[in-house]
Parts: C-alpha cells; structure tokens; sequence
C-alpha cells in the first residue's frame, strides 16, 4: 500500500523543511510571524534618524555611521523606497581653452600619493548661481586628510579670490606644504599669487590644459558641496548664503563621513596625530 505525502506530513513528525517541500511553498512563509521585518523596522528607524543629520547620505556612508553591513543598509532602503537627498545644480561649463598654451609648469603629483598632512595641497575654484549672477567659490584641500583648510567667496574670478583662500589656509594651519597643485587657469599663474608660493619655497604643480580630472580632488569636493548646499535661491542676501557656506564647510571637515577615509577629515586628521605620537613615544 503506498501513502500518499500528505499522509505521510499527518501521520508523522516532520521538519519544517519537510512540510514546506510538501506543501510546494518556502520555509519562510510557514513562519506565522517573521522575524526579518521586525528587525528591519527597526532598522528603518535608524537609517531615518542618520538622514535627517545627514540628509545626502548614500547606504555606504549610512553604514559607517551605523556601524552595519552596506548591503543590508541597501536591502532595507530599497524595501522601504528611502533616496538620500542628491538634487545636482549643473554649474555652467568654464570658458574652453583649447587655445590655451601648455601650463608653465608640470604636473608633479600625477602620480603622487601623499602619506601625512601638508604634503599636497590642491586649489580650485568653482561657480555659484545666486540670484542671476554668478558667484565663485576657492578652496584649498589637503590631499591627505582631505580637509579643507582655506576657502573664499568674491563676485569676482580673479587673483584676489584664489589668493585669499590660499592666505587663509596658510594661516588656519602655520604650516606650508611640500607642492601646490591647481589648474592652469590665469588666477594661479598671476606673478603675485606666484611668488606667495616661490616666498615659502612651495613646489608648484599645475594640471594639463583641459584635464579637470588632474585635480580630482577639488572636483569631486565642489559636486558633493553642492548637493549638501541644496538650493542657494532660498536665501534673501549674499550675507546668509556666505554663512551657509561657512557652516557647510565646518559639517563637511567635522561630521561628514568621507567614504575613503570612513570617518570625517577632521576626525582622520586627529587620528594621524595619535598615531604619530604612538609611534614618537
């Protein structure tokens, strides 16, 4: 006499395995109440929480914070149609210079990687739309930790706006790095700004002409900032958007994760000095 598989599911103690295979339905669903969903509304929680300080984070940099696996961050973002905020302002493109000579100057850190702080500093600047006219943002990053060590705001692109973000820097940090590297726009090669660097015996490196991807550094800062920034319409006067900036740049050095460093510049630059002091004692 042969006994039929549904016989044999009532007639003895089976796995659950077993019924499922039986029954032509997965393991999970003979669960009344899984535990997975539970565990990821909680996680929802937590992902929102990190989002409303860090509204642009990606499931990378919501996994460093949380300290969790980036794929079950994904996973549960993707469950649950959570985006971080990435509206991208497409800056108007820089005037071409295909007529431009070659730099005055070779590019001395294409294939450099620097291995403590003040070794390289990199310097760009890029254009803001504010109101119907534009304004022009310089920077000044240290290529090892990442920080932004001098910035400025002017109406207009020229020395003065570049030679006041390299100022700062050299101010906020006492110190001078081994090269300067920047694009070969006429604002870095003005004699002035020049000799600040040929003063402190400061190697100058400059980009090939149109080789934005020479100072990927400064660009991949300025496409960040701008997201992070949001819309800059939505404030009254130059005085609150310069604020803005200000704060913005403070939250990136000090809070924002950086996905090459897992930790914020500020927070990577600390970590160095405690390391070099390990090794000193």
């Amino acid at each position: 006499m042969t006994i039929a598989r549904t016989d044999l599911v009532l007639t003895k103690k089976t796995t659950v395995t077993e019924r499922a295979r039986s029954l032509g339905v997965s393991r999970g669903s003979l669960y009344y109440q899984p535990r997975l969903p539970a565990k990821d509304q909680l996680l929802l929680q937590e992902i929102r929480a990190v989002l409303t300080d860090h509204p642009s984070y990606g499931h990378k940099r919501i996994a460093i914070e949380l300290g969790l696996n980036k794929k079950r961050i994904r996973r549960v973002m993707r469950l649950f149609g959570l985006k971080p905020y990435r509206r991208r302002v497409r800056a108007p493109d820089k005037p071409a210079d295909r007529e431009k000579p070659a730099a005055p100057y070779p590019n001395r850190i294409q294939f450099f990687c620097p291995i403590r702080p003040q070794v390289v500093w990199a310097t760009d600047f890029t254009y803001l739309n504010f109101q119907g006219r534009f304004l022009y943002l310089a920077t000044v990053i240290d290529l090892y930790t990442r920080k932004i060590l001098g910035w400025h705001l002017s109406r207009f692109h020229d020395r003065f706006l570049v030679m006041a973000a390299l100022t700062e820097a050299l101010a906020t940090t006492q110190k001078t790095p081994d090269y300067h590297h920047s694009d070969q726009g006429s604002e870095y090669e003005a004699e002035d700004y020049l000799a600040i660097l040929r003063e402190r015996e400061i190697t100058i490196s400059m980009s090939h002409k149109s080789s934005p991807w020479e100072n990927g550094f400064q660009e991949s800062f300025y496409s960040q900032f701008k997201v992070d920034l949001g819309q800059i319409d939505r404030f009254e006067n130059l005085g609150e958007l310069t604020e803005a900036i200000g704060q913005q740049i403070i939250y990136y050095n000090q809070r924002r994760i950086h996905t090459s460093l897992k930790m914020s510049p500020s927070r990577f630059e600390e970590c160095y000095q405690i390391r070099l002091l390990t090794t000193v004692n």
